[in-house]
């Protein structure tokens, strides 16, 4: 178990490989490194950069997918989804559906598309999948671009945790407000939605991936769920609130990407724009 004095210097060597767009060695290489001492870390950073100006306004859920956790450089076997925070700072909604985002500063950036839902209310601490589908305002498309500052994509379950939930940008579309029957069906509804992303340059236009949540234990809601009753446990943090944003992980491999790519999703079985996202 980490002291409150090596989370917090694990944090400042974090933030400072961030500021500076450098790579650092894996903390578990130092020392033992379990997830909760991940989370210590974690919440650490969030004081830090609330100290500095940043305002958490939701959360982004990763490795929520059963099927992605081949694809990633994930070297332990602790196969759990992992969350994080996103600030004011790292969130930006695209306006109809486009925009060009700067890549300057991101380290090793990947592109993953994914569902991110608002919360209308605050669930209870015990709601079910129904009842905390009825907490959602809205559902939307978003990009999230991760970045990792770990060499070659490679690292434990804590190390990510640790590492900003690997968080960079989260890109938000357009908002869709969601109808009571919508929420009561919506597990099934994504479950059976699929989603394209392409990538097109100058001279090139290729489809780069295809997603899907196969089965609906896959489902965005269900990750939410989880979300919800692992924060049960985590006294250090804030409960889901109303009017939090909250991304609940990639459909396709995350992808690399670099400046002169533009990145294209559409979405079937699921009334959803696809986005259109140039990088500079």
């Amino acid at each position: 178990m980490l002291m409150s004095s090596q989370a917090s210097r694990y944090a400042h060597q974090l933030l400072d490989a961030r500021a500076h767009s450098k790579l650092i060695p894996l903390i578990s290489q130092s020392e033992p490194l379990s997830v909760d001492d991940a989370y210590d870390i974690a919440y650490s950073i969030r004081n830090i950069r609330v100290a500095q100006g940043e305002q958490p306004i939701g959360r982004k859920i990763g490795f929520s997918v059963h099927k992605e956790w081949s694809r990633y450089g994930v070297t332990d076997d602790a196969r759990v989804p992992i969350w994080a925070p996103v600030y004011d700072t790292t969130v930006r909604f695209a306006e109809d559906n486009h925009g060009t985002q700067s890549l300057a500063g991101a380290v090793q950036p990947r592109i993953e598309p994914e569902i991110v839902f608002k919360l209308g209310k605050t669930p209870a601490p015990d709601a079910s999948l129904d009842e905390l589908a009825d907490c959602l305002e809205w559902m939307a498309h978003g990009f999230e671009i991760v970045a990792c500052p770990f060499a070659n994509w490679e690292f434990t379950v804590a190390d990510s945790i640790a590492a900003f939930g690997l968080h960079g940008t989260l890109i938000i579309g357009e908002p869709h407000v969601l109808s009571s029957a919508t929420k009561h069906h919506l597990p099934q509804i994504l479950a059976g939605a699929s989603v394209s992303l392409s990538c097109n340059t100058e001279t090139s236009s290729v489809l780069r991936a295809a997603g899907f949540c196969n089965d609906e234990m896959d489902s965005p809601l269900h990750a939410l769920w989880h979300l919800h009753q692992l924060l049960q446990k985590q006294s250090q943090f804030r409960q889901l609130q109303a009017g939090e944003i909250i991304t609940t992980g990639t459909w396709t491999d995350a992808l690399p990407i670099k400046p002169g790519q533009t990145w294209i999703t559409a979405f079937s079985g699921v009334t959803l724009p696809g986005l259109t996202v140039s990088f500079v």
